[in-house]
C-alpha cells in the first residue's frame, strides 16, 4: 500500500536548542528527529511547507531523501510518531519519525468516514452523533490505511456503531480502540420547553417564584428608613421617648 510513499527532503542539522530551532523555522524549515531500528537519533530539518502541508493530509509513512547520511539509509522508510505544535495549538513547530520497514507491525490511529444517510435521520429532531472520528489500530506499515469507512445507512433512531461493528480492512489489523466507544448514533434532541408549552395542552405550568418576584410580595419598609418597622397595631411610640425594648 505504501511501496509509493511520498518523499521528504532532509538535511542533518547539528544546531540545537529552542533558539536554534526558532531561526531553523524562520528560514521556512522544520526541526525533525529520526528514531528507532537500534541506531542512533538523527535530527535533521524538513521543508517547513511540504512536510506540514503532507503531515495535515493525514499522510504518515514516508520515504526519506537525504543520501549518505549516517544512521539514515538512502531512501529510508520513517513513518510519522509524533507532531508538536506552538503554544496557540495552530502551527507545527517539530516531527517526530521513526525508522521502519514495510513488514514492521506499529500501532496508528486511522480516520473514520461514515458514509450514507441514515435512515434515522427522516424522524423529527434527529442528528447523527460522531464521538469518536478515528480508531486507534495495529498492522504491517504497508498496510495502514488512508481511512476506515463506516456505513450509518441502516441507522434507526436509537441505535449506534461501536468500534467493535467497524470491519477492519484486513483480517490482520487488531483494533486497539475500546470496543465499546461509540463511533455514530441516531439520537433525537429534547426539546427545551417553557411556561408556554402548557398553555398548548390545557394544563398549568408550575409557578416558579424568583427573587425578582418574591422582593414584590415583601412588604414595603415603613417610611424613614429602609430597615424600619411598623409598630404592633399601628401604636407610635410615645412622645419624645424612645420606644422601649
Amino acid at each position: 500500500m505504501h511501496e509509493k510513499a511520498p518523499v521528504l527532503q532532509a538535511q542533518t542539522r547539528s544546531e540545537m536548542g529552542s533558539r536554534q530551532c526558532n531561526r531553523l523555522r524562520a528560514k521556512g524549515k522544520l526541526p525533525a528527529v529520526v528514531y528507532g531500528r537500534g541506531k542512533e537519533p538523527v535530527s535533521i530539518s524538513l521543508d517547513q511547507k511540504q512536510s506540514v502541508t503532507m503531515f495535515l493530509k493525514g499522510e504518515k509513512v514516508f520515504r526519506l531523501d537525504m543520501p549518505g547520511t549516517k544512521n539514515i539509509d538512502e531512501g529510508q522508510m520513517v513513518l510519522l510518531r509524533e507532531l508538536q505544535y506552538d503554544y496557540l495549538g495552530t502551527n507545527v513547530v517539530h516531527a517526530d519519525l521513526t525508522r521502519v520497514s514495510l513488514t514492521d507491525r506499529v500501532h496508528t490511529s486511522v480516520p473514520i468516514h461514515l458514509v450514507g444517510e441514515a435512515v434515522g435521520l427522516k424522524t423529527a429532531g434527529a442528528i447523527l452523533m460522531h464521538p469518536v472520528g478515528a480508531l486507534e489500530i495495529e498492522c504491517a506499515v504497508q498496510d495502514i490505511p488512508d481511512f476506515i469507512e463506516v456505513s450509518v445507512a441502516s441507522l434507526e433512531v436509537g441505535q449506534g456503531i461501536s468500534a467493535s461493528d467497524v470491519k477492519l480492512p484486513l483480517d490482520n489489523m487488531k483494533l486497539l480502540t475500546d470496543k465499546h466507544a461509540m463511533v455514530a448514533q441516531i439520537v433525537v434532541q429534547a426539546e427545551v420547553t417553557t411556561a408556554e408549552a402548557g398553555a398548548v395542552d390545557g394544563t398549568a405550568a408550575p409557578e416558579v417564584l424568583t427573587a425578582k418576584k418574591a422582593e414584590g410580595d415583601a412588604a414595603k419598609p415603613a417610611a424613614g428608613g429602609k430597615d424600619a418597622k411598623a409598630p404592633a397595631g399601628g401604636a407610635k411610640p410615645a412622645a419624645g421617648g424612645a420606644a422601649k425594648k
